[in-house]
Parts: C-alpha cells; structure tokens; sequence
C-alpha cells in the first residue's frame, strides 16, 4: 500500500476517533462536588505538608515550650513556691496554655504569606465550600497544638509534674486547650487579612498575646495581685482556661472555668468567622 493512501485513510479515521472520545467524555458521569468536610480537610491536609518541606517550622512548637517551661520553673519556682518541684505543679499548666496560644498567631502569619502569593486567588476560583481554606489552616494548626502539648507534658513529667488527675484529666485539660485555641485563631486569620506584611500581623499578635497571657493567672495565683490588676485577670479569658486546664489535670472538675472557656471559643468563632470570611470575599 502507498503512502500516500495510508495518510488518506489515517485522515478519513481521525475525524471518527475523535467524535468517539468527545461522546465517551460527555457520556461519562462528573464526579460529585466535595462537600464541606472533605476541602476543608484536604486544605488541612495542606498545611501538614507546609510541615512537612519546611520542618523548621516545628521549632515553635518543640525547642521554644522546653525553653519556657525550664526557664520559668528554675528561675521563679524557688522565689513562688519554695522549690521548683513545687512550682511546677502549678506552673506547667498555666505554661501549656500559654505556649500553645502565642503559637495560635502562626495562622495569621500563613494566611498572609498565601494572600501576598497570590495563592488566595487561586482557591477564590474554585467551586467549594467558602470557609473550608480557613477552616484548613485551623485543622493544621490544631495538629501543632497537640504536638506542643505532648512536648510540654513530657518534659514536664521529667522534671517532676505529678498530675493527680491521671491520664483521663491530662487529656481532658489538652482537649479543652485545644478546642479553645482552635476558636481564638479566628482572631489571627481576621489580622492575617487585614495586615498588608506579615511583620504586621507579627506586630498586632505580639500586642495583644503578651498581655493577655502575662496579665492572668498562669505565673502566680490573682490573690496576689492588686485589686484593681483582679478585675482584669479574673476576667481575662487566658486566666479562665488556664484554670479549667490546671484543674482538670489536678482531678477536679471546675465547671464554671470550662464553660466560661467554651463560651469565650463559642464567642470568638460567632463573631470573628463571619468578619473573617466577609474580608476574605472582598480581599
């Protein structure tokens, strides 16, 4: 057969085999849309993977509670209580909370690096869930939060923490702490998109964490302090979570704390989600 009869016929069955594969993908069915739950996990899955290429950013969550927590106990445990082991029953987790929220601004930090990338006007396009890029960096820090508190409570055991609440308290005081924290990111994700740098976002977090966790009851008791410094401290939401963590790892179970904590978290997420997703839209 000549060549020039095989091109004749390889154009004559070309237009064929093309109408075919255009039939077989209009036959063929789409595959449902993702709901709410799967995006929101797959951008958490997402920011694990940050994680994963750029490990340095354990570090805050690792080297930088070990440092608190042997710093403060050593260095004021023996003035507060008489000893460090002493101290360190009280003061560990009071550390923990406080750790683990000044960690909370690193969702701050990401939205703000992602929007300067121009990676929000990628997932603005996509036909998903809204919320469900915010709600993933939350559900990646949450796996921070944990990670940090299993690295607090372990150098704490070492260095003597004895909580009379068992294994059961201990996890009841980190599943509160977390779900707290996981509330109280909001707040960092409206900073996140209303700061034009990531220094900024830096800024405003460091302004509002440092008094709020110095200014409670993680260091010393609020017996202590001055009357008019009480009214702040007694009503400063670091304080109450700190107490519901502290005594649910002591084998109490202060209800007044832990609905105090869950109405602070019930509050930061009516009120800053929507604020937070209506300067996304907009952004």
């Amino acid at each position: 057969m000549s060549t020039a009869t095989q091109t004749t016929e390889s154009t004559e069955l070309a237009p064929v085999r093309t109408e075919s594969l255009a039939e077989l993908l209009v036959a063929r069915e789409r595959p449902p849309r993702p709901n709410a739950l799967q995006t929101s996990l797959t951008f958490g899955w997402r920011a694990m993977l940050k994680i994963k290429h750029v490990p340095e950013q354990l570090f805050d969550v690792t080297a930088f509670p070990i440092m608190m927590v042997l710093m403060y106990t050593y260095l004021f445990g023996g003035a507060l209580a008489g000893s460090p082991s002493e101290y360190i029953q009280y003061l560990l987790p009071g550390i923990l909370v406080m750790s683990v929220s000044m960690i909370t601004m690193y969702t701050g930090l990401a939205v703000n690096i992602d929007i300067e990338k121009g990676v929000f006007d990628r997932f603005r396009s996509l036909p998903i869930w809204r919320p469900s890029t915010m709600v993933g960096y939350l559900l990646g820090d949450a796996v921070r939060y944990a990670l940090a508190s299993i690295v607090m409570l372990t150098v704490g055991l070492i260095m003597g923490f004895r909580p009379d609440g068992g294994f059961t308290g201990v996890v009841a005081g980190v599943v509160l702490l977390i779900v707290f924290c996981f509330a109280f990111s909001w707040v960092w994700t409206m900073v996140g998109l209303l700061m034009r740098t990531e220094k900024g976002v830096m800024s405003v977090s460091m302004m509002v964490l440092f008094p709020l966790t110095f200014l409670s009851d993680i260091f010393v008791r609020p017996e202590t302090m001055p009357g008019w410094l009480q009214a702040f401290v007694n009503n400063n939401p670091i304080t109450h979570v700190s107490s519901a963590v502290r005594d649910l790892m002591g084998g109490s179970w202060p209800t007044e704390e832990i609905a105090w904590t869950l109405g602070w978290a019930a509050a930061f997420v009516a009120v800053l989600g929507p604020v937070t997703m209506r300067l996304y839209n907009r952004k």
